[in-house]
């Protein structure tokens, strides 16, 4: 019962990480009807950032650095790609974002090469005990991070402006011009948000118990659209919900291992899949996904 309790709290932690990237999926569906798949290459260019930065200037002030970073390559992507193509189907926006992602995975791979950086958490690697119960301070500090983030999302989404104009132009964007809504606006803001998202992530992804930044960093960003698709690709609600569920399966996943051996080693790294090609077999608009009706 009690490795059950520490992975289910890891469970949590890393679900929460998850559930930011995954809303960063959902916004820029939902603003911009585009399905993303940058946010590998974004992660891992804001974990790169924060590391290096923090060398020269601090932990705090490099966090800050990276953030911006992430956000201006986000919007930058938006408005120089992304908008121009407007109007463009789906698919064809879909596969320029792997194409960008392509070009800015190579380039942090060529930076980082084989070496591991360290990003220096003021919290450390330590762990934190409740009875027989740990989890590491650095999965800990990311629960209330995470918490405190999605909270002020949600409140922003619900009563701000820029959150009304979103769901204005996701529920119908033509409406949404012709009552003022700058749509393009709009999508580059959500952009924004969803690189510095993205980057929040990248910065606990990144410490214990993983070793530092590598290019491996990359896959959590793929294995966190799993967390979209499952809650339903416009809703915010269910990349919460979808990311907790991935999150919980993989941290079981990887500490039942040796129980599930026949399966084969590195089984948690594809447990994400295979809960989304689950739930999509009986759902196929995500667990709170919006169904489109047909007419025949």
């Amino acid at each position: 019962m009690t490795q059950f309790l520490s992975l289910l709290l890891n469970g949590v932690s890393l679900g929460a990480l998850y559930a930011l990237i995954a809303l960063g999926f959902v916004i820029i569906f939902k603003a911009s009807e585009v399905v993303s798949f940058t946010h590998g290459s974004l992660l891992l260019l804001g974990a790169y950032t924060i590391a290096r930065a923090s060398d020269s200037i601090g932990f705090f002030p490099a966090v800050l650095v990276g953030l911006a970073v992430t956000a201006l390559a986000a919007v930058l992507v938006e408005r120089l790609i992304i908008n121009r193509l407007r109007g463009a189907a789906v698919i064809s926006l879909a596969i320029v974002t792997i194409g960008v992602d392509i070009i800015i995975l190579t380039e942090m791979i060529r930076r980082i090469g084989s070496d591991i950086l360290n990003v220096p958490h003021p919290w450390g690697g330590g762990s934190f005990r409740l009875g027989d119960v740990g989890i590491s301070q650095n999965r800990l500090v990311a629960i209330a991070v995470a918490a405190v983030l999605i909270g002020l999302f949600f409140a922003a989404f619900k009563y701000s402006n820029w959150g009304i104009a979103m769901r204005a132009s996701a529920e119908d964007g033509e409406t949404a011009a012709l009552m003022g809504i700058k749509q393009g606006q709009v999508s580059a803001l959500a952009w924004v948000v969803a690189g510095i998202l993205a980057a929040v992530a990248a910065l606990f992804l990144v410490g214990s118990p993983t070793p530092g930044v590598t290019p491996a960093a990359y896959a959590v960003g793929l294995r966190a659209f799993p967390a979209a698709i499952l809650g339903g690709l416009d809703s915010t609600g269910g990349a919460l919900v979808g990311g907790l569920l991935i999150g919980i399966a993989e941290a079981l996943a990887a500490g039942y291992q040796d129980q599930l051996l026949f399966l084969g080693r590195g089984f948690s790294a594809v447990v994400p899949f295979i809960v989304m090609i689950a739930v999509l077999m009986f759902r196929p608009s995500g667990l709170f996904g919006t169904k489109e009706l047909t007419r025949v």
